[in-house]
């Protein structure tokens, strides 16, 4: 099993392995090596520094070597393995070393005590590589004696090659009682039946491959994941990439036109009867939910042409409706009145299911369970409150959890309470430890909401300022936006977009403002309201969807600016909310 030795010209090395690639399937190593080579997948280190290893190409100083090699693993990946075989004798620069090219024809053959000898020469540093790579190596001859019946063989191998590794003591233990039982041992709730299913030699290899340094086996596409890192940061990049339709290039960086964000008022919706403080569209975005100073709240149904027409009034709350919460099936939907009850409603029927009170305590706040069986509330003597769905109470943590004016939500695993519990603080409540994290602002905490990823926490304060806190892990504030007005009211903002990208936020000045979010730029500046807008919602179902809640007694919603266009040879004004018009990235329009 002998592979081409280093002192051989380099163009003889990449012919001999050029000839054993050319039967290879795209990035799987074959079964049966006596016929089929390694995969093209599995990358080789140069074993000569004569190679040119120092040249550099471009601006940014790429190694030459390291740009041939990744070229030809993206050609071998492919099935071109004729061309990744004449980039290898007409650049000088093998895909793998002849080392390399032993250690996976012996995997492959299971000449382990070959493949463990060319281990130690491949080029790897760290001995608890070596010694993980050995013990994984050990492990698959071990399994495949005792496929063959070679108990003994293969108690010979676990204690004068395995245990001497000194690694993975639990695992050594677990392969010594297959030896005993091989057929009835249950470890750990596993079956020795499952656990003693051996692994194809070239799993093995694709294993070891995740185990070793990138500099003895390139990662399996590594040419494709660079492409995919340098569009992904493109995209982040550009302020304006709000669309997913359209086909991205290669050929060209790329580039979004302001055209991409909501920003023209495409309807006016005036049915409340006095201010409007609250709206948030629901999950699957067919629905907008609102609330006003005039006691009631509306069910808006989003119709396929994009425009929204008035499905439910609901009517019951003696006092002004602060706030609203769709369930997470978008069927339900829950409405607090200030100080007051909180009531859960049909969407359907427009029905009042059930109303939620605490006796003389006023209930300030509303949010769902994830699973939609328990409602949570927060009080005016400062705790919070759980019901089920009938308003039996199920717990009621207490202490200072709110504040007169607060938010409250669940993360969607259910496992967090977030909640303000002073004027400048957030707290965080663990709902099975009762463990308790904060967020500490400067100033008076006006609104918060959090992502649909349950990472980040966007932070209104009274300074004017829009706060974005990373709540995974440690707590740390990430970015700051600012622009908008805020001086007496309370003006909320969302994420929004495409990906979450953008950040948007009501403004006393009458004015929407949006923020693309990775850079903190502001965009966009929407004008069209005549009093405070009050509160922001993005539809997280269609990103050129924007709502807009205001003390004008209306709601503005948002969307693409119209365009003229020609269809089938014909001229026609048409906008991107079903009349035609699809934006594309890259500046592109339809």
């Amino acid at each position: 099993m002998g592979g081409i030795d280093d002192d051989e010209p380099p163009s003889k090395r990449a012919k001999s392995s050029s000839k054993e690639l050319k039967s290879l399937s795209n990035s799987k190593f074959p079964e049966k090596p006596a016929t089929h080579s390694f995969s093209a997948s599995m990358a080789r280190p140069l074993a000569l520094a004569s190679q040119g290893d120092d040249e550099v190409i471009g601006t940014k100083g790429v190694k030459k070597v390291e740009f041939v090699r990744i070229i030809a693993e993206a050609l071998y990946s492919l099935g071109y393995s004729k061309t990744g075989a004449c980039l290898e004798e007409e650049s000088g620069i093998p895909f793998h070393s002849s080392t390399v090219t032993d250690f996976i024809q012996q995997v492959l053959n299971g000449n382990w005590d070959g493949s463990l000898s060319s281990l130690h020469k491949i080029g790897i540093i760290e001995d608890s590589i070596i010694k993980s790579a050995s013990f994984m190596i050990l492990q698959q001859k071990f399994f495949e004696l005792l496929d063959h019946g070679k108990s003994m063989e293969a108690l010979k191998t676990l204690r004068t090659e395995i245990s001497p590794l000194e690694i993975n003591s639990n695992r050594v233990r677990e392969l010594s009682s297959f030896i005993l039982s091989p057929t009835h041992k249950t470890i750990n709730g596993v079956s020795s039946q499952e656990s003693l299913k051996l692994k194809p030699r070239s799993q093995l290899l694709e294993d070891l491959q995740k185990l070793f340094p990138p500099t003895v086996m390139i990662p399996d596409r590594r040419l494709l994941q660079l492409v995919e890192q340098a569009l992904d940061l493109q995209r982040e990049a550009c302020l304006f990439h709000n669309s997913s339709v359209g086909e991205t290039s290669l050929f060209t960086d790329h580039h979004c036109g302001r055209d991409q964000i909501p920003s023209q008022t495409i309807q006016i919706l005036q049915d409340h009867k006095d201010e409007v403080w609250y709206l948030q569209f629901s999950q699957n975005g067919k629905y907008l939910a609102s609330s006003s100073s005039d006691n009631s709240a509306i069910i808006w149904e989003v119709d396929l042409d994009g425009k929204l027409s008035l499905r439910h009034r609901l009517i019951g709350h003696q006092k002004p409706v602060s706030c609203v919460s769709w369930g997470p099936r978008d069927d339900q939907i829950l409405t607090c009145g200030v100080e007051e009850v909180v009531r859960r409603w049909d969407v359907t029927s427009g029905e009042c299911l059930q109303v939620y009170e605490k006796g003389p305590v006023g209930l300030i706040s509303c949010s769902w369970s994830p699973d939609g069986n328990c409602v949570f509330s927060g009080l005016t003597d400062k705790s919070i409150i759980m019901w089920d769905l009938n308003g039996k109470e199920m717990d009621c943590i207490k202490g200072q959890k709110t504040i007169k004016i607060s938010d409250l939500q669940i993360t969607s695993d259910g496992k967090l309470i977030v909640t303000i519990c002073k004027e400048t603080m957030i707290l965080l409540i663990d709902r099975e430890s009762r463990n308790e994290r904060c967020i500490e602002e400067d100033q008076m905490i006006v609104s918060f909401t959090l992502s649909k990823d349950n990472k980040y926490l966007l932070v209104s304060l009274v300074n004017e300022e829009l706060h974005l806190w990373s709540i995974q892990g440690h707590i740390r504030l990430v970015a700051k936006y600012k622009g908008h007005r805020r001086s007496r009211f309370i003006v909320r903002a969302c994420f929004g977009g495409l990906e979450q990208a953008f950040i948007a936020s009501g403004s006393e000045d009458s004015q929407v403002y949006i923020w693309h979010r990775g850079s903190g730029e502001l965009i966009e500046t929407l004008g069209g309201h005549s009093g405070a807008v009050n509160c922001i919602s993005w539809n997280p179902a269609n990103p050129h969807m924007l709502a807009s809640a205001s003390d004008d007694r209306s709601i503005r919603i948002w969307g693409l600016k119209q365009l003229h266009v020609k269809q089938k040879g014909k001229g026609k004004l048409a906008s991107e909310n079903g009349n035609g018009v699809v934006h594309y990235c890259n500046g592109a329009t339809n």
